[in-house]
């Protein structure tokens, strides 16, 4: 589809963030006719836009020409378009066909093998730990796509990687019809993004978007936990290999120990690979995602099987540190533990954030709503919290769904005052948790403003 669009036309790029700059950059190098434009006004927008004048692209800040994207050989949407923008729908009124920024860069990148990483929690860590692991086994690898490295930016380069670890969002699968990753991974699934999915059932059937080239030579991770997970994987063409948190059935799984004093144990493939306790990343969920990420690799190629390629695996995973804002420890000398999660942005993963934790805890909940339910969070709230602080566009949902079961209090939208209110609240010995549930956008341009500000905020103490 992109080599045709490429002699047949201009093409439409639309958005102007970090992969639409990127997709405009490589479409142009490639030869192709471009055309870029963002609706928004901000000063981000105006610099992109005069970065590609100076390279010769045309483009539009503040405005899209829809008669100009009507008449494009193809368009290529960034995934923060939602799909009923103006853009898109008159593209599709006029029968141009729309991909995503993942499916130009595929196209570049032909040849080069890559593992992508899906699900709705803990794809970034997967994806990170994935080329931290095909690193330390020698190869030139690189994490991209959802995790904040465009892939386009990628292709961009003189030297192509040896691999590649990709974290894709439901809304890149979806307009990513080329997508057959070496190896594909489901880390998990629950409701999200119902702000921008009619239903469940639609955000699921992205995120099977995965399969859709599956073929006997594919290699598929799947969560023998996850019932939803399975369910999705079930029946796709290839081979698939399941990982477990205890389930010793599994090619991946944690063996727990019943001997006093011998330590829990991560297996693969039947033998021990590295303790529990040598994982540096809290909670139980990591050991999910560590897990996934070492069968991925594992099976990626049968030379990182080896003993000496198990040994080097076992290392790696000791000297891996969690990505920013993911239960990330702020460092603090007032005698509490602040973690930042600011990447918890649904339900579930505030629900993981929350079980993770092993003190009396002060928890974060709040920023632009989802659309879920906060229900789900009571339990493991009585469990482990001592008081919840909730906050911004969500505060008045989250109250009413948890107040009368937790101790709650509402703090209004003013973030300093939400950190203010949570360092009265906890005494030494007590852990401080931002796990929102919730987006950013009500009071910040993205989750990791969010939690810098929370880490800023928790360091004056120190």
């Amino acid at each position: 589809m992109i080599g045709a669009a490429l002699q047949r036309g201009e093409i439409a790029v639309i958005g102007l963030g970090r992969s639409g700059l990127a997709a405009a950059r490589l479409l142009a190098r490639d030869g192709a006719r471009v055309y870029a434009s963002d609706a928004g006004s901000g000063a981000s927008v105006a610099q992109a836009a005069a970065a590609l004048r100076a390279e010769g692209i045309a483009v539009d800040g503040g405005r899209h020409d829809l008669a100009r994207i009507a008449a494009a050989a193809l368009v290529v949407a960034s995934p923060g378009v939602p799909p009923g923008a103006p853009p898109l729908a008159v593209a599709r009124e006029a029968g141009v066909p729309i991909v995503g920024e993942i499916e130009v860069a595929l196209h570049a990148l032909r040849g080069v093998p890559y593992v992508a990483i899906t699900g709705t929690n803990g794809k970034s860590t997967v994806t990170a730990l994935v080329a931290h692991l095909l690193s330390a086994l020698g190869h030139r690898a690189v994490a991209a796509g959802n995790i904040g490295r465009a892939l386009c930016d990628v292709a961009l380069q003189d030297e192509r990687p040896d691999w590649i670890a990709l974290e894709l969002s439901s809304f890149q699968l979806h307009d990513a019809p080329g997508i057959a990753p070496t190896v594909g991974v489901l880390t998990n699934l629950s409701p999200d993004h119902l702000d921008r999915y009619a239903s469940v059932e639609a955000y699921y059937a992205d995120k099977a978007m995965l399969y859709r080239n599956a073929r006997s030579a594919s290699r598929w991770i799947d969560n023998a936990d996850d019932a939803a997970a399975l369910a999705l994987g079930r029946g796709r063409g290839g081979t698939h290999w399941a990982f477990s948190r205890g389930d010793p059935h599994a090619a991946a799984h944690c063996a727990r120990s019943h001997d006093a004093g011998a330590p829990d144990a991560l297996v693969l493939f039947a033998r021990p690979l590295v303790s529990r306790e040598a994982v540096p990343l809290l909670g139980w969920h990591n050991v999910d995602n560590v897990l996934a990420a070492l069968l991925a690799v594992m099976v990626a190629d049968p030379a990182h099987q080896t003993d000496d390629a198990r040994a080097t695996l076992a290392d790696a995973v000791r000297s891996f540190r969690g990505l920013p804002h993911r239960l990330e420890v702020v460092p603090s000398a007032d005698g509490v533990q602040w973690i930042n999660d600011s990447k918890a942005t649904n339900v579930s993963s505030a629900r993981v954030a929350i079980e993770a934790m092993t003190r009396p805890t002060v928890v974060l909940l709040g920023g632009k709503h989802k659309g879920e339910p906060y229900t789900a969070l009571i339990e493991p709230l009585k469990a482990h919290a001592k008081r919840v602080l909730a906050y911004g566009d969500a505060e008045p949902l989250i109250a009413a769904d948890l107040q009368g079961h937790v101790a709650l209090e509402r703090c209004g939208s003013s973030f300093e005052d939400v950190m203010h209110r949570a360092r009265a609240a906890a005494t030494p010995g007590d852990a401080v948790l931002l796990a929102p549930a919730c987006s950013s956008f009500d009071m910040f341009i993205n989750y990791e403003a969010r939690g810098e500000a929370f880490r800023a905020l928790a360091s004056q103490g120190a």
